[in-house]
Parts: C-alpha cells; sequence; structure tokens
C-alpha cells in the first residue's frame, strides 16, 4: 500500500513540479485526486507518465458553488498542493488562510519559481530563470560558449518538486505532535540554491573557483567527464579517489608519466586532449567491456530509448512496464510498505463522479452541481 497510505491529498492541476510531487506522493500510497479546469475536459492522454496515480475531477472554479465544491473536498484532505502564481488561490477564495479556518489540519503546499514574496515574485518565468539566479546555471558547461539547460530537473525536479515533497513530508510528521497543519512556501531559487550548499563550502575553503570547466566535478577534470568513442557513442568516467585513477590509467594502458600527477590543473587541458585521443580507439561497447563494473566509476552514456534495456536497470527494475508504457518505477525502495504506481493517468474530468461520492458527495449533490455547470 506504501507508506502513505491514508493520506488524502487534493492536488490543483499545475504543470512540472507540483504533478511530479504528486505523482511521488501517490506512488507512496497517498490517495491524490488532481482538481482540472472544466473547459479542459476529456483531454490529456493516459501515457502521461508524470499525471500518474491519481484521478482527475473537472470543476469550474469561476463559479462561486464550484469554489465550495473545492473546499469541500479540501475539508476532508491532509493536504492541498499548489502551484499558481502568489495571489491567485487567494483570489479565486482558496487561500491557505480560508482552508485553515476550515480544517486546521491541513498541510498547504506552494510551489512557485521565484516564491510567495520578493521583488521577482509576480514575474513569469521557468526553470531556466530560476536556476539562473540561484547560481545553478552559470556553473555549468563549456566555458567558451552559453550554459547548457540541464533539461529541468534541477528547477522544476530537483530544486522545486522535491523540497515540495520533503516540506510536505516534515510537516505531516510534525502534524502527529501538534495536531495542526501549516503552509509550506516551496520556491525553485530556494531549493536550487540549497542543492548548491556544498559547493558554496567549497568555494569558501578555496576548493572550488566560479569559472566554468575550471573544477573537479564540472568537467574541468580529465578523470571526471565523458569522452567521445571510436563509434561516435559516449562514456563517463568518475575516477576522483587515487585509487580509482590509477586503475583508470591502468584499464586505459597509459604509461604516460606525465599522468602521475592527478591534481595538476595547469596540465588538465593537455592531459584531456590525450584521453580523447585514447577513448576513440575504441567503441562505447568495447570500453564498457573493459571497465564497467570495476572501480574506475565508469558508465557508458545511454540516451532514454537506451536505458531501461541496461542489465542493472533490467535487474532491478528500475523501468517499468506499466499498462503498455515504459517508465520509471517508484523509487526509493521501502522494506516492508513498498510503493506502486496506483494507475495510468486519467483524462481530465474522468473521475469526477467517482471522486465526489467516495469523498462524501451525494447522487443528488453531483447531479444538482451538473446541473449548474459546475463540474
Amino acid at each position: 500500500m506504501g507508506p502513505l497510505a491514508g493520506i488524502k491529498i487534493v492536488e490543483m492541476a499545475a504543470i512540472g513540479p507540483v504533478p511530479f510531487c504528486a505523482m511521488m506522493l501517490s506512488d507512496m500510497g497517498a490517495e491524490v485526486i488532481r482538481i482540472d479546469r472544466l473547459n479542459q475536459k476529456g483531454t490529456g492522454h493516459h501515457a502521461n507518465v508524470l499525471f500518474r496515480g491519481r484521478k482527475s475531477i473537472a470543476i469550474d472554479l469561476k463559479n462561486p458553488m464550484g469554489v465550495e465544491t473545492t473546499l469541500t473536498l479540501i475539508d476532508e484532505a491532509d493536504v492541498v498542493i499548489e502551484g499558481f502564481r502568489p495571489g491567485v488561490m487567494e483570489r479565486l477564495g482558496l487561500g491557505p488562510q480560508v482552508c485553515i479556518n476550515r480544517n486546521q489540519k491541513i498541510i498547504y503546499g506552494r510551489m512557485t519559481g521565484w516564491g510567495q514574496e520578493g521583488p521577482l515574485s509576480q514575474a513569469a518565468g521557468h526553470d531556466i530563470n530560476y536556476i539562473s539566479i540561484a547560481g545553478a546555471l552559470g556553473s555549468m558547461g563549456y566555458p567558451d560558449r552559453p550554459p547548457t539547460p540541464p533539461l529541468n530537473l534541477i528547477g522544476d525536479f530537483g530544486g522545486g518538486a522535491m523540497y515540495l515533497l520533503s516540506g510536505v513530508l516534515a510537516a505531516l510528521v510534525e502534524r502527529n505532535t501538534s495536531g495542526i497543519g501549516q503552509i509550506i512556501d516551496a520556491a525553485m531559487t530556494d531549493g536550487t540554491a540549497s542543492l548548491l550548499s556544498g559547493f558554496f563550502g567549497m568555494m569558501e575553503m578555496d576548493m572550488w573557483t566560479a569559472n566554468r570547466y575550471k573544477n573537479r566535478l564540472d568537467g574541468g577534470a580529465f578523470y571526471y567527464g565523458s569522452y567521445e568513442c571510436k563509434d561516435g557513442k559516449h562514456i563517463s568516467i568518475g575516477s576522483l579517489e587515487p585509487q580509482f585513477y590509477s586503475l583508470l590509467l591502468k584499464k586505459c594502458e597509459i604509461t604516460d608519466p606525465s599522468f602521475d600527477e592527478q591534481l595538476d590543473q595547469q596540465s588538465w587541458p593537455e592531459k584531456r586532449e590525450k584521453m580523447e585521443a585514447v577513448f576513440k580507439t575504441k567503441t562505447r561497447d568495447e570500453w564498457s567491456e573493459i571497465m564497467e563494473g570495476t572501480d574506475v566509476c565508469f558508465a557508458p552514456i545511454l540516451n532514454l530509448e537506451e536505458a531501461p534495456d541496461h542489465p542493472h536497470n533490467k535487474s532491478r527494475k528500475t523501468y517499468v512496464d506499466f499498462e503498455g508504457v515504459t517508465q520509471p518505477a517508484p523509487a526509493p525502495r521501502f522494506s516492508r510498505t513498498q510503493g506502486a504506481i496506483q494507475s495510468s493517468a486519467a483524462l481530465i474530468g474522468e473521475n469526477t463522479n467517482e471522486i465526489l461520492n467516495s469523498w462524501g458527495f451525494s447522487d443528488d449533490k453531483v447531479d444538482n452541481l451538473k446541473k449548474e455547470g459546475v463540474i
């Protein structure tokens, strides 16, 4: 059933980090319902992995009866999560104080890019913007070209959804003591900055520079990065520790004495050129045969089509086929209360009657809401 079995969550439909957080909560066993816009009823796709595991109800939030219906659902919930710009939920009549006045146990999770307050709080933005001002994007990529966006993993999902998730889980634990809920302000700028904590520490200790591609973990070090192989495919090397570095040289059959000094940063570019030539002598699969599974700290670089078929991923069932769609399995794993994918993504409004009935609405009430165009 998952460790969150019995927890009821209302997700206000949004993009990016909110649905990812809701997916995680559902995978962990919570009952999550998503409130979608009525004018989008019937749209969506069952293969939308990010929306798996919860049911959808379509409500007209511009109708006072729709607002009251939503509040009645929140009355029965443990958690509500939303991702509108600051002030939108208040203008809809669904702000945190309204919900708390009706349900003091509610945990109200707010997900934004810039935060609930601050000079940029009302500005539009996306992952790339949030990780820019936090210092993450400017720390990545080659020095002779603009920084490359690392998909939207860092802002939306790492600094956003996972911080909202951890806030919700922490608040649930605290509520066991206090008996009351609280409001969570999860901003992607804050979360991304938090992810950079270790790098700020290393800068203070003169172990990191703000210059891109000049450090041990940003591709600057020839022994930590990616290389092209003979077949045009790529591999990754992470031989940081001396013993792993020594094994790397052995596997590459490098006897050049200039490689004896691993940490001489001035020679890194020259050594990288030599390593590039070495790795282009064999294909990705040939290097995998030589290095994979050793302490070199090696892996072939796979794309999204290749990753599910890697033997390690297949052994651990990291990817699963659920109702014909290949997708990542729930993570992390639990020894007693393992989570599971509860369902494929619902079409918008697909479960309206089911949700209302199971959350305490009578058939007559549901019929009246339909008659008034609320659902």
